[in-house]
């Protein structure tokens, strides 16, 4: 049975892709967290952070994207940056779901710098 984070995640993935960026890897994980969707946007690569919340309690879906997790997220493209021969410019993106089956979706483009 597929959990509302991965459908919310499969939601996301389409959603860019029929937006022009190509998905390069999906749940990429270290030591140092995960990052849900690694995208390339032009030449630009994008590291999305995927938030489902069907309530807006406590800030939502975007204010879950605290300088922590901010942080894990930094760390850890930064692990797969270092896997690559030549580093692309780069952004971070969050994509907010209101609900799993895709409906409600909300693209915040360089939602935070590093």
């Amino acid at each position: 049975m597929i959990t509302r984070g991965a459908l919310a995640e499969l939601q996301a993935a389409d959603f860019l892709q029929h937006h022009g960026l190509k998905l390069l890897q999906r749940n990429y994980r270290c030591r140092f967290g995960e990052i849900d969707l690694i995208l390339q946007d032009g030449g630009t690569l994008v590291f999305a952070e995927v938030r489902l919340r069907s309530r807006g309690d406590f800030g939502g879906a975007a204010a879950s994207i605290n300088a922590a997790k901010q942080a894990k997220l930094v760390r850890t493209a930064q692990h797969y940056l270092a896997t690559l021969t030549r580093i692309p410019p780069c952004r971070f993106d969050a994509v907010l779901l209101q609900r799993a089956d895709g409906s409600g979706i909300e693209w915040l483009k360089n939602a935070f710098g590093a």
